[in-house]
């Protein structure tokens, strides 16, 4: 690993942190600009541009040039080629300043600190999605020799950055989960609704999680089945690398690439037959959902209490604090934690000549004390083994209701299927059974988070049912009427389909 250079981040420290950032960010603005030198003046306008509004004397200035210079950070050169009126001009507009490699590397590494401590990450479906999209974009690109190398390359850098991407979200959200199930101490109300925001996310992200990770692995092998090293070299001829004086740039380029590969292959299709990556990902999702499920359980649980432990025993000590006499501190902790005489005391001994009743309690032999009175309360008693009940007929009348119930929601979906998109309004006029099984369809879709398209899709929770609402496309209104009322809402449009349906499509395609 490379060592950085021990004056790459002076600037960003110290009394006039804040001018030497904005000088080296006047400096990237310029080089955006192509302006990639600039005198005294022109450094002092760019500064103004970037929101540098202080008071500022040339001496200040050219001392904050020349301790970035000592850094290495700006480099200055004479310019000769321009025409120079007066002596004045001449020390004013001689000097150049520019950026040098490491100024750009050090105003770069300060701008991606601030872009990672202002992120928090996220779980992209789309990003999945736009891998294997490319992948089987580049797929039919080296089935097609005719195809121009360019569009390879161009294929391989926006794979290679959607990777990027995914991994450094991840990261980035991986990290904010944690800490966020670590949080202690946050308002009780907007903790709950963060965490609950959250376990939706995380649920919206592990839908159809696995059949997306095989779709990428599957594109991998297809690339690797043409070659990866044909890739990479039609890649190269696309990329066109300029000459570097004194070194091939070849090598190097190659050699990332490759690196690059590795980290496609480890996060879907491991050459160790191992885990992949995307699968931790799947796990640690899953558990984070489970574990942020429970602790808002607890938190439910404890604003449920009308008063926490402690508060009921302040209240018990004052109670004990203003009783009038000892005999009624006694039956206060009496009352309070339902102490009492032993209630093994009437037992007798087997052989009751051996205990005398006017003898201490440490002579007599020990009497069997049952188990049964700590947990019950009451002894054993040894009886006539009941009569087995005959439970055939409940059996037959839980089967038929099982029955009914099955027929009742089976017609409810067929009569919800819609057989493509509808709008709400065409239901119509529907029985209540089959309405309250719309509702909690409807219910599920609003539930979740919209896609890129503004879709909710929801699933019951065998899988059977599925459900795409998409938002209406007019302000008409639908009205959907039942035994018990009408329903007047905006008319989304709704495709419902069955799990008969679905598979009669997957046959057809």
């Amino acid at each position: 690993m490379q060592r950085v250079p021990p004056e790459l981040f002076r600037f960003s420290v110290g009394e006039y942190a804040e001018l030497y950032t904005a000088i080296l960010h006047a400096f990237a603005e310029a080089n955006e600009r192509l302006e990639t030198s600039l005198s005294l003046d022109r450094v002092r306008s760019r500064l103004r541009t970037v929101g540098w509004f202080d008071a500022l004397t040339d001496d200040d200035l050219a001392r904050a040039l020349s301790r970035l210079k000592e850094w290495r950070l700006v480099d200055v050169i004479q310019n000769h080629a321009e025409n120079y009126r007066s002596a004045e001009e001449y020390e004013r507009r001689n000097l150049q300043y520019s950026l040098t490699r490491r100024g750009e590397a050090a105003f770069a590494g300060v701008q991606h600190a601030l872009t990672v401590l202002a992120s928090t990450g996220a779980l992209q479906t789309a990003v999945l999605d736009a891998i294997s999209d490319r992948l089987t974009e580049l797929d039919a690109l080296l089935a097609e020799p005719a195809v121009a190398d360019r569009k390879v390359y161009t294929t391989l850098t926006e794979l290679e950055t959607h990777l990027d991407a995914l991994r450094t979200n991840t990261k980035q959200f991986n990290g904010e989960l944690q800490r966020l199930l670590r949080a202690e101490g946050a308002d009780l109300t907007t903790f709950h609704e963060v965490k609950i925001a959250t376990v939706t996310y995380l649920q919206e992200f592990v839908t159809n999680l696995d059949q997306r990770v095989h779709s990428i692995a599957a594109g991998v092998a297809r690339i690797e089945e043409h070659g990866v090293p044909r890739l990479h070299h039609r890649a190269l001829l696309g990329a066109e690398l300029p000459p570097v004086p004194g070194a091939d740039p070849v090598p190097d380029w190659l050699d990332h690439r490759r690196t690059r590969w590795a980290g496609l292959r480890a996060w879907f299709l491991p050459e160790d037959d191992g885990p992949a990556r995307a699968e931790q990902l799947h796990t640690v999702a899953r558990r984070a959902i489970v574990t942020l499920l429970q602790v808002l359980d607890r938190i439910t649980e404890s604003r449920r209490r009308a008063s926490s432990a402690v508060a009921d025993f302040r209240e018990l000590a004052r109670w004990f604090e203003l009783a009038p006499g000892e005999q009624d501190m006694h039956r206060l902790w009496s009352a309070a934690f339902g102490l009492g005489s032993a209630r093994h005391a009437h037992l007798a001994h087997p052989d009751p000549e051996l205990a005398s009743a006017s003898g201490s309690w440490l002579d007599p032999p020990y009497v069997q004390v049952s188990p049964l009175l700590r947990s019950a309360g009451r002894t054993e008693r040894f009886t006539r083994t009941g009569r087995v009940r005959d439970v055939a007929a409940l059996k037959r009348e839980r089967a038929e209701r099982a029955r009914a119930q099955r027929a009742e929601l089976l017609r409810a979906w067929r009569l919800l299927d819609t057989g493509g998109l509808v709008r709400l309004s065409d239901f119509g006029q529907l029985d209540h059974a089959t309405f309250e099984r719309l509702l909690d369809l409807l219910g599920r879709a609003f539930g979740l988070r919209p896609d890129a398209t503004g879709v909710r899709r929801a699933v019951t929770a065998d899988g059977k049912v599925e459900i795409l609402l998409r938002p209406p496309p007019d302000d008409r209104v639908a009205r959907l009427r039942t035994p018990r009322g009408l329903l007047a809402g905006p008319d989304y449009l709704v495709d419902v389909s069955t799990d008969a349906r679905q598979a009669g499509e997957e046959a057809t395609g």
